[in-house]
């Protein structure tokens, strides 16, 4: 893993993100890819959780725009039947927004009753909308409190491994996500880096060559190019 900066602060109170993060300042805390994950201890539909809960896990931390809204409701739906996937893989789900507790508790009775559909995971309720600043779900020139759709893989020691934005009007893909994450828990047990479009169990590529001997001994093994090597994975 790549050397990290300083880890941010210790968990704030209860229905934050850590005071760093709101200072607005060009040192407070942006969400980076192989850094530590800003901790958080929030109230949720099933009751409070902090980042320090999922420590040993992967958690994908996802935020919406706002509760009773279509496309919002359709991901909810997917992630719901994908849930038992994400498990497997050893994956917790925890989704966000700035609405109330109490508005998640009914829209989730809502979709449950229009859809047939239960949701399995907790979902955190934003209201000062620290966190969404923190992880830049919200754009601070931006009048609406409505989040962006934020999507963070957070791997079991706490540091960010994936984050990607979606707008508003455009539903994440969450065959996507799920790749995503098998390609990245891949890596980490070869060593191989994943191909374009790449699915689990389908080979990895080894990284480019450090040495004109090692290139060498790639192309008499008869890889296709001296810095494209194919090999079995692990998963």
């Amino acid at each position: 893993m790549p050397n990290h900066r300083t880890p941010p602060p210790a968990v704030p109170p209860l229905g934050e993100a850590s005071p760093a993060a709101s200072e607005g300042s060009a040192a407070s805390w942006v969400p980076r890819l192989g850094e530590p994950a800003m901790p958080f201890r929030l109230r949720t539909t099933r009751g409070e959780r902090s980042l320090a809960d999922y420590r040993g896990r992967w958690l994908l931390l996802f935020s919406h725009p706002a509760d009773f809204t279509p496309v919002c409701t359709s991901e909810f739906v997917a992630f719901a039947r994908a849930h038992a996937r994400f498990q497997a893989l050893g994956c917790d789900l925890l989704g966000i927004s700035v609405d109330s507790l109490f508005a998640h508790l009914a829209w989730i009775r809502g979709i449950e009753s229009a859809f047939g559909v239960e949701i399995p995971f907790p979902i955190a309720e934003d209201i000062s909308m620290s966190l969404a600043r923190a992880y830049g779900m919200l754009h601070p020139a931006d009048t609406s409190t409505a989040t962006v759709r934020g999507s963070f893989l957070i791997d079991p020691a706490g540091i960010i491994r994936m984050l990607a934005y979606y707008p508003m009007t455009t539903g994440r893909s969450v065959e996507e996500l799920l790749r995503t994450l098998a390609a990245l828990q891949e890596s980490d047990a070869s060593g191989l880096s994943t191909p374009a479009d790449w699915q689990p169990g389908e080979e990895g590529v080894l990284p480019p060559p450090q040495t004109v001997e090692e290139a060498a001994s790639r192309s008499a093994a008869g890889a296709p190019a001296w810095y494209y090597m194919p090999q079995a994975g692990k998963r």
